[in-house]
């Protein structure tokens, strides 16, 4: 009990005599570290988007950008429900949200590492002491139990700023991620949008082979009075009769693939192929007027989430670059324990059986065989790697957006003079068949006018349905109401300057 009385027995060193061997050795390292990734770099930046030529290919209109609710415009109610419950039960958002969950969990586990950990701890051991061994006398042969209870705590220096980056990384990791899960939002919505304009086209198409089946049977029925007349011959008849089962089997097959895009849209809204036959008629409408915004492709850049991604994993390479650098240098944990530890149970909670430890552990690496290094290499060529995926999926961006405005104006040329051929292939097919049954011209006459009247027809819903598509498929790619307003200081030093910069001076 004497010892209770001695402090100086169990005072913890003072912080400073427990640091100085440690910087001693810290600043040694530092300085001779430092040209360890001598000649290591990267000179890969990401693109400004003024570096490539496309005022002519977008030029200014004073459009606005898509909102959220951009397929509104056609004025289909049914369009906007579908939407609405594909963003409730898709398990392609499902997938896209579990990775956010998952990105999310590794920040968290990457922020835990630059907070101090303490745990606790109790054991208690039986042993029989050996007669044959340094045993003090009297107690070879004995049993005893040991009681030990500790609080510990250790922490991480982190002088280089190895966790703080990890967690910076893991961060970006998490705004890339979610980038990623407006991006398959994105995707979904102009999948539904796209195959529901598709099933309109089919429904249109339907129609006019619908009416095509009745002007063959008209045809068919003429040529069988006629042939009653002795005015036709039996080639003509049967001529009719393979149209007709010709116009049939047409329908027949629209039939077949309006089925198919409702079976495609239930898979799309994360239902049954039953889902899909409860959709009905599409009723959509012209849309809006197809004008650009202004400022492109700058604000084109927080605008599609696809490159929002690719700048963020652009920013979690940085700081996983100077997680690579910093593991040149040596780490630093400082721990500390508090405790109880006795022989028996009577003595374990009296002050004499306290215990106490504190002091730093360093670790330097000296020789690795190059391991570090080439972790640093692996490091560098990841982030070329995201900075030139970066570089692609703007020009790609950039493309998609001219590629649609620039078919929907070949379609617009290209419906004016459509419809104007098929007023006159519908006038003369009229012709051919009021002259016909007037016995004033041959069934071949009106077969051909029939022929050209059906392509015209074709012609016009497929121009009309496709320049809808192209419309749907702009408001994507302008991003389909998306907008991310956190990072346009991020944006900024990225355009800058990409190269990362070593958490120490080389």
């Amino acid at each position: 009990m004497m010892n209770q009385h001695k402090p100086h027995a169990t005072r913890l060193p003072h912080v400073s005599r427990l640091l100085a061997p440690a910087l001693t050795v810290v600043a040694a390292a530092a300085l001779a570290g430092c040209v360890n990734f001598a000649g290591i770099h990267s000179d890969k930046q990401i693109a400004d988007p003024a570096q490539y030529a496309a005022t002519e290919s977008l030029p200014a209109q004073q459009g606005r950008w898509p909102a959220a609710d951009w397929a509104d415009q056609f004025g289909d109610a049914q369009l906007k429900a579908l939407l609405d419950e594909a963003m409730q039960g898709s398990p392609t958002l499902d997938i896209a949200r579990a990775r956010v969950a998952a990105a999310r969990a590794l920040s968290e586990s990457a922020n835990a590492n630059t907070l101090p950990r303490v745990g606790a701890g109790y054991s208690w051991t039986r042993q029989r002491l050996s007669e044959n061994a340094l045993v003090p006398q009297g107690f070879g042969g004995s049993w005893i139990s040991e009681n030990k209870g500790i609080l510990d705590a250790t922490y991480e220096l982190d002088l280089w700023g190895k966790n703080r980056e990890a967690l910076k990384a893991a961060v970006s990791s998490v705004r890339a991620s979610e980038a990623d899960a407006e991006q398959v939002r994105l995707t979904l919505t102009n999948a539904i949008a796209r195959a529901y304009n598709e099933l309109a086209r089919l429904y249109t198409l339907h129609d006019i082979a619908a009416d095509e089946v009745v002007q063959r049977r008209d045809v068919l029925r003429v040529t069988n009075g006629r042939l009653t007349m002795g005015l036709e011959t039996e080639v003509e008849k049967r001529t009719a009769e393979a149209d007709l089962a010709t116009a049939e089997a047409a329908v027949s097959a629209l039939d077949g693939s309006i089925r198919r895009t409702r079976y495609q849209l239930g898979a799309l809204l994360g239902k049954g192929p039953d889902r899909g036959l409860a959709i009905t008629r599409p009723t959509l409408g012209a849309g809006a007027e197809v004008r650009l915004p202004d400022n492109l492709p700058a604000d084109l850049l927080s605008r599609r989430p696809d490159i929002v991604a690719a700048r963020w994993r652009v920013d979690a390479m940085l700081h996983d670059v100077n997680v690579a650098k910093a593991e040149f240098y040596p780490d630093i944990n400082l721990s500390a324990a508090i405790g109880l530890d006795a022989i028996g149970w009577g003595r374990f909670l009296r002050a004499s059986s306290r215990t106490m430890s504190a002091g730093p552990a360093i670790h330097l690496p000296i020789f690795d065989g190059g391991a570090l290094r080439a972790q640093l290499k692996g490091r560098y060529a990841d982030f070329d790697y995201t900075v030139a995926n970066y570089n692609e999926t703007l020009i790609n961006a950039l493309t998609d957006v001219a590629t649609q405005l620039s078919d929907i104006q070949s379609i617009d040329a290209q419906i004016v003079n459509a419809e104007r051929s098929d007023t006159a292939a519908q006038r003369a097919l009229k012709l051919a068949m009021a002259q016909y049954k007037a016995g004033l011209t041959t069934q071949l006459t009106v077969l051909n006018a029939q022929t050209t009247a059906l392509a015209s027809a074709q012609n016009v819903a497929n121009l009309r349905m496709t320049r809808r598509d192209r419309q749907i498929a702009l408001a994507s790619a302008l991003g389909g109401g998306f907008v991310d307003e956190t990072d346009s200081v991020r944006q900024a030093a990225l355009m800058q300057k990409t190269t990362p910069k070593t958490p120490i001076a080389q």
